[in-house]
């Protein structure tokens, strides 16, 4: 007994701590010394890096802190832009010292809660089905952590990371968000560009390009269109129209039916349409899934990047669906 009583005293002495999430400093001083970071893990840099790539206009999506395909994306479209060889490690020195050239402002930073934030109304719980959600008055929020979060571009679990016990849902609590940049822009946008295969979307100014999204781009059953269309409507809040003759497999209504506006709306919160009826690019009620799960053959972005695109667009504009990696492999 006294030899196992010893060994366990042995075992706690030489176990491992529990890791404790990033904090504001970790974050705001992290560098990058050309270690490639976990992707299954929050990373300080790999948040410093996502929050520097969506000021710069190179959407990560979720700033989640994980280095996953969303990140990689985004990061060999920055390099591209700026002329930087990558090969299979996105995140290289070279690109880390052009994103933090681009910023110096404080990644992480302190946020009093405000009673808007926590005023509501919130749903109980979002219906799975569509023909569920037509009865609500409001596609809302599920909780103030949501909203939050989606406030400041970032996954519910980097929010709960960087707040280690709190909940959220007290007006006047100071806790920590990243430090998103809003800037605002003209309608500058020439040219947008999809491409179906890589799952991301790119808006040009003539030939130069001004932003880049992950996206959720079609599927076998609901193929995102080819060729060339135009922006034919801008509409923030939308609601969304639900028309039997789409036919998806998951909705058995045979009666049109109208989900009211809301950032859990199928469409989220922004609506672009396209000039061809019944498909659009729109944002989307689950941000963590964007190139990661598939659409209705719309073009899917996280409602905050939808809302940025937006801001760069005008009717008119062209808007083409390639196929360039598909082109490549032929």
């Amino acid at each position: 007994m006294i030899r196992l009583f010893a060994g366990l005293i042995l075992l706690a002495c030489f176990a491992a701590p529990a890791m404790a999430g990033p904090d504001a400093a970790a974050v705001n001083n992290a560098e990058f010394r050309g270690k490639p970071p976990a992707n299954d893990k929050i990373d300080p840099i790999v948040v410093k890096a996502q929050v520097l790539l969506d000021r710069a206009n190179f959407s990560p999506g979720e700033i989640d802190g994980k280095l996953g395909e969303n990140a990689q994306k985004a990061l060999r479209a920055f390099a591209e832009a700026k002329g930087l060889i990558v090969n299979k490690q996105p995140l290289t020195p070279e690109v880390w010292s052009a994103l933090i050239a681009t910023s110096a402002d404080a990644i992480v930073v302190d946020y009093k809660i405000a009673a808007a934030d926590v005023k509501g109304p919130f749903l109980k719980k979002l219906p799975a089905r569509m023909e569920d959600m037509k009865r609500l008055k409001a596609l809302s929020y599920t909780s103030p952590r949501e909203a939050i979060a989606e406030k400041f571009h970032m996954s519910e679990a980097l929010l709960a990371a960087l707040n280690p016990g709190k909940k959220f849902d007290q007006a006047d609590q100071t806790i920590s968000v990243i430090n998103v940049i809003a800037k605002e822009t003209k309608p500058i946008a020439t040219r947008v560009e999809v491409d179906k295969s890589a799952q991301t979307v790119k808006a040009f100014a003539n030939s130069e390009l001004i932003a880049f999204f992950p996206a959720t781009v079609g599927s076998e059953e609901k193929p995102t269109p080819s060729g060339v269309l135009k922006v034919t409507s801008i509409d923030a809040r939308p609601h969304y129209r639900y028309n039997p003759d789409y036919k998806f497999k998951e909705v058995r209504s045979r009666r049109a039916f109208t989900i009211r506006p809301g950032p859990n709306n199928p469409v989220g919160t922004q609506w672009i349409g396209l000039s061809a009826e019944g498909y659009g690019i729109h944002g989307t009620a689950n941000p963590s899934k964007v190139s990661k799960a598939e659409s209705h053959g719309c073009v899917r972005l996280t409602n905050w990047d939808a809302d940025k695109l937006a801001k760069l667009l005008k009717k008119g504009i062209e808007v083409a669906f390639i196929e360039r990696q598909a082109a490549n492999r032929k």
